[in-house]
């Protein structure tokens, strides 16, 4: 009788322990799921807070050397590179127009001077005198003007940067030289609207030239734009650069840096950064409550091994730094102490 009940019983545990045995595989294929990371936790630190930004450089001062009118270049004094002073006598123009007037005006001061001494005597009207004298006015006028079209002097101190003729030449549009200033020298950057009130004429920059690789150059605001671009959001800064010793040269290329002084911002280790395929979007896996959630953040300055991260990310946040390749948002983790 016993094992008869027995005999029937048997069905019914092997039910039982298939049924066990599906829940545990059920549970371990649960478990399995989920995907090992290394995380760390965002922290605020206290970062000095700077801006980089690309820039050429530019002369303060550029002077095209030409005359008012169309003549013949009798001769040119100086050559590309060369320093020039201000009132320096660069070009020498055709000057035969020049010379005729001076000789008529000699005649019209001599034709004065007898005029005067006639005046004095009873001998002459007073209104013939004083139209010689006007006539002498316009003409010392006219050869002033003559003057500063025959002898081209520079308008600065600066470095003859281009010659475009030759000795004999005539003169059309092109100008004959350009003459830069080279102390100090500009660069205009483009700023985030963000910095606005933050930027002020005077404000210390650094400037650093690929030329130089590693050489540390210093200048000034010396103006801030008074107007956003909708556009962009940016706003225009120029900078003067102190080119004393003459090492920097207009057309450089280089980065400026701003400093707005030191402030707390998060930090998060370089390796929890990722790029998105296809993008230049920069994230990173933040885990709540043992799940992978996608942040898109956006990032401030690299510093040494870490990343300022703008937004995205809060102090305390947990972040993964290892194990990225499987994540997707909504992930189930497991955390990996190290």
């Amino acid at each position: 009788m016993k094992a008869k009940s027995l005999i029937r019983l048997l069905p019914l545990l092997s039910i039982a322990v298939l049924i066990s045995c599906a829940g545990k595989k059920e549970e371990e294929k649960k478990e399995d799921t989920k995907v090992n990371v290394y995380t760390t936790v965002a922290k605020l630190q206290p970062v000095e807070k700077t801006a980089t930004y690309t820039a050429n450089v530019r002369a303060e001062v550029i002077n095209q050397i030409t005359p008012a009118m169309p003549g013949r270049i009798e001769k040119i004094f100086v050559e590309i590179g060369d320093r020039v002073n201000k009132g320096q006598l660069l070009v020498q123009m055709e000057s035969s127009t020049l010379q005729q007037q001076n000789t008529q005006l000699a005649n019209l001061e001599r034709d004065y001077a007898r005029y005067d001494a006639l005046l004095k005597v009873g001998g002459i009207a007073r209104q013939q005198v004083d139209q010689i004298k006007t006539q002498i006015d316009i003409l010392r006028t006219a050869i002033k003007s003559l003057q500063d079209n025959t002898q081209l002097r520079s308008p600065i101190n600066g470095i003859v940067t281009a010659r475009n003729y030759d000795n004999g030449d005539v003169f059309a549009q092109i100008p004959i030289l350009t003459v830069q200033q080279l102390s100090p020298l500009r660069a205009i950057i483009n700023v985030s609207e963000s910095y606005f009130s933050k930027v002020t004429v005077g404000m210390p920059v650094t400037i650093q030239l690929d030329v130089y690789e590693n050489e540390i150059f210093t200048g000034k605001v010396s103006l801030v734009y008074p107007t956003i671009d909708a556009a962009t959001h940016t706003f225009g800064i120029q900078i003067a650069i102190d080119n004393r010793d003459m090492k920097v040269r207009p057309g450089m290329y280089g980065r400026v840096t701003l400093n707005f002084g030191t402030g707390q911002s998060v930090l998060v280790p370089d390796v929890a950064v990722q790029k998105q395929t296809g993008s230049n979007d920069k994230f990173i896996f933040a885990i709540e409550n043992g799940i992978a959630r996608y942040r898109k953040v956006e990032l401030g300055q690299r510093l040494g091994d870490y990343y300022e991260i703008l937004s995205g990310v809060e102090a305390g946040d947990v972040i993964v730094t290892a194990g990225h390749t499987r994540l997707i948002e909504g992930t189930e983790v497991e955390i990996i102490k190290n």
